[in-house]
């Protein structure tokens, strides 16, 4: 086997692996290279997100939602299930084995589209080498016309509260607790705090959820947040803004922690905690100093429009880039890329990226907030409609939440679409649609939408925004 690629990407992740195939599937020689090693102590491709982040939380969300139906939706519906409980080897091992399903599905991809996997830290070397360190120190260089540098990210530690593993956990430790603890603490109220404290709320354990900032989920619109907010804390979670962890220290397999407010310091305790504040860029040994590419202030991989470092031949994608760290946003990188270096022509709009929080209720936007079109100077009008006036969610006891659509005031030009509610991860790929065909509202408002559905919400909300929403008063 040749070492000389056209294209060799570092990192196996929603970006690196698609960047991979599509690189294939334009007729060059592709190799991926990644150290990820599964419980089987094998070589795992998918990265975070297929191993213990994107596919295997929402397999544990799914699994606790179904306990939560049992106790709290079923009854409305007339049906009565008694002395339900949950085996945790079985939770945990189905999540575990739809982790190895698609991780495996990838490497036969890889086959398919003959794509080269190589098991090791991939390096940046001069001259697009790269430097392959097995787990048991061996070392190989391979080299190619073209790096595309996919190494992703990791989770923020805290200086006062580093992960062990077993009391003070990420959010990998998360998805394999073998025991519904009956306190958990939850550091940062953003997605994977608040979808991994519904996961063990739903079953039984008491969630704490303290969050530095003031306004909760401060990404996402605030009429959105409003809503959210309110229906976590009926659910139970427990949700302390403006509250800063100070100190964390694990006594007699408890954590006991020190968290100050406006009303001063407090003291909590939990059987286990749960830190998540954030991901960084992972960068730490990727990078040889002769290389030419250059990292930004918070050690992203600086590039240009087009994923390109400025160094010949080398490009960087995903969550060791700018942008938001979403697997789809790494993933439509990874093809873009793939296509420019084919002399293709790419293509990814950073601002229609939509974002999904998989709580119940579902949380998606995509575009523009009303805060940020205000701070802009935008001019904008709202158009909203609520869950409880659409017969389907009201069928399906799920009532809850709204849609909101903003648009130009002047042009009717869709700035951002925001909903929380059921099912709302798969209905905003329908605003998503619209924004890049540089659709208005009224395009919303005139399309024929099925009765009874959820995206009815969409349509209503749309023909809100010039008060024509035919459910609700104007």
């Amino acid at each position: 086997m040749s070492d000389k690629f056209d294209v060799i990407v570092i990192g196996a992740g929603p970006a690196g692996y698609v960047a991979a195939i599509r690189a294939a599937q334009l007729g060059l020689k592709t190799a991926c290279v990644d150290a990820f090693v599964g419980k089987d102590g094998k070589q795992a491709l998918g990265g975070t997100c297929l191993n213990v982040g994107c596919i295997p939380s929402k397999a544990l969300l799914d699994s606790s939602k179904q306990y939560f139906n049992l106790s709290h939706n079923l009854p409305a519906h007339g049906i009565s299930v008694e002395n339900a409980k949950v085996d945790m080897a079985t939770f945990i091992g189905r999540k575990d084995k739809i982790v190895k399903q698609f991780t495996g599905g990838i490497g036969q991809l890889f086959k398919a589209n003959k794509v080269t996997p190589f098991f090791g830290k991939g390096k940046l070397l001069k001259g697009n080498n790269v430097e392959i360190t097995g787990n048991d120190g061996s070392k190989q260089t391979i080299s190619a016309t073209n790096v595309i540098l996919a190494s992703g990210s990791v989770p923020i530690e805290l200086p006062f509260a580093k992960f062990d593993g077993k009391n003070i956990i990420d959010n990998a430790g998360a998805l394999d607790i073998n025991e519904v603890p009956k306190r958990l603490g939850v550091i940062g109220a953003g997605v994977i705090g608040l979808e991994l404290g519904s996961v063990w709320n739903r079953l039984g354990a008491e969630v704490t959820i303290l969050e530095a900032l003031p306004d909760f989920l401060s990404v996402a619109d605030a009429d959105v947040a409003k809503v959210a907010k309110k229906e976590f804390e009926k659910q139970g979670l427990t949700i302390k803004l403006g509250a800063k962890l100070t100190k964390a220290e694990v006594k007699k397999n408890e954590v006991a922690l020190t968290y100050e407010d406006k009303d001063g310091a407090h003291e909590l305790t939990v059987d286990k905690l749960l830190v998540a504040v954030g991901r960084r860029a992972y960068t730490e040994g990727l990078l040889a100093d002769d290389t030419g590419v250059k990292l930004d202030e918070r050690g992203r991989i600086v590039v240009d429009e087009h994923n390109h470092t400025g160094v010949d031949g080398v490009w960087a994608i995903g969550d060791a880039v700018r942008g938001p760290m979403l697997a789809h946003k790494g993933s439509e990188e990874g093809v873009a890329v793939a296509e420019w270096i084919a002399g293709k022509a790419g293509h990814v709009n950073l601002e229609t990226v939509p974002w999904v929080i998989y709580t119940e209720p579902e949380i998606a936007w995509a575009g523009k907030t009303e805060k940020e079109l205000k701070d802009a100077g935008i001019p904008y009008k709202i158009g909203s409609f609520p869950f409880a006036a659409i017969g389907r969610a009201v069928a399906m006891n799920e009532a809850i939440g709204q849609v909101k659509v903003i648009a130009h005031a002047e042009t009717d030009r869709l700035l951002g679409v925001h909903m929380v509610g059921p099912g709302v991860s798969e209905l905003i790929a329908e605003a998503v649609v619209a924004m890049e065909f540089k659709g208005s509202a009224e395009d919303l408002a005139r399309i024929v939408h099925a009765h009874p559905t959820l995206s009815e919400a969409v349509h209503e909300a749309a023909l809100s925004v010039d008060k024509r929403a035919i459910h609700k008063g104007n």
